[in-house]
């Protein structure tokens, strides 16, 4: 095991798959100069070929990843900020999420389109700081990755690559430079499995991406007064359920928290697939509650940015308001 930061951990899974299989490219706008320096230095390791600058253009970078991807390529695309993924929406919603449908299997669009989302506190604006994955659950034929540290995101981008379904890789920008323990040796995580990041009794906090690190800080500041387990989807699609419900079901009590906003947003669905078990609405003390950014764009001030989007502040005082109040039981 050695610490590397989550943008390190990221290159290394890049480099690992395009070094085990010839297929794997990978390209969008200035990668290999600008960005945030997940694929720069790799040109030099294989080539213009492989990894390769693009216009300004989402739409294209998207659509000719789907047409690679179908003529037995695996490519690997960036979308600088996720804000502008709408742009390749028709590529997304209308291409590679059903092609395998449409061609009754005989057709795949095995690709992968990382791009780093959510608040920046440094004046991104609205622009450039939304957390956007939320607006993709709807959409069947696609995969949704959420990685919360280094380690679950090199095993997770590996594993996103030598998936055959088109894979939506989300990367929080405030990730990029915190480091964690990751093991040398090759290492795959499966899509589709939960993460339990604390264990506990008390209640269960679901958490994706940045949202993790402010619940388990929570979680320690509180386990002399709250014993709080901490769980990470890390893929929002397919989302592991079963993990969740077995929680709430020893917890009794629910907490979701994720950036995106509350309305429409993942919490909702995490929240209607504990409590439409019988067996599990029947385990529950307390409503569940949700935490996300306010219905707003987000601002360019720091401090109004804190304000709409959710804080470790925010998160210790709700689990301390629930709480505070009668339970069902």
């Amino acid at each position: 095991m050695s610490k590397c930061t989550y943008l390190e951990a990221l290159k290394k899974a890049l480099y690992e798959e395009m070094y085990r299989d010839e297929n794997v490219i990978a390209y969008g706008e200035d990668i290999t100069r600008y960005g945030f320096g997940v694929n720069k230095g790799l040109v030099d390791k294989f080539g213009k070929e492989r990894i390769r600058n693009t216009p300004i253009s989402e739409g294209a970078i998207i659509g000719t990843a789907v047409g690679a991807a179908m003529r037995g390529m695996r490519p690997v695309v960036e979308i600088m900020f996720a804000d502008f993924i709408m742009v390749g929406m028709d590529q997304i919603l209308n291409q590679a999420a059903k092609i395998s449908y449409l061609s009754n299997g005989e057709w795949s669009v095995p690709m992968v389109i990382r791009t780093p989302e959510g608040s920046r506190w440094f004046g991104g604006g609205a622009q450039h700081s939304q957390t956007v994955h939320s607006m993709f659950i709807n959409i069947p034929g696609i995969k949704i990755v959420t990685p919360s540290d280094a380690n679950d995101a090199k095993g997770l981008l590996k594993s996103a690559i030598r998936d055959n379904n088109p894979v939506l890789f989300f990367e929080h920008k405030q990730l990029y430079f915190k480091e964690c323990e990751v093991p040398e040796e090759e290492y795959l995580l499966p899509l589709g499995k939960a993460s339990i990041k604390r264990e506990g009794n008390d209640i269960t906090v679901v958490a994706t991406s940045w949202m993790v690190a402010h619940c388990l800080n929570v979680a320690e500041e509180l386990k002399n007064r709250v014993d709080i387990e901490v769980i990470d989807p890390r893929t929002l699609r397919p989302l592991d359920k079963e993990t969740i419900i077995n929680s709430v079901k020893k917890t009794g009590r629910l907490l979701v928290v994720d950036e995106s906003p509350v309305t429409g947003g993942i919490h909702a669905e995490i929240i209607s697939a504990v409590t439409e078990k019988e067996d599990t609405f029947r385990c529950i003390k307390c409503p569940p509650k949700r935490i996300g950014s306010l219905d707003t764009p987000i601002p360019f001030s720091e401090s109004l940015e804190r304000e709409v989007i959710p804080t470790k502040e925010k998160i210790k005082k709700e689990i301390m308001n629930i709480f505070s109040k009668q339970t069902y039981k």
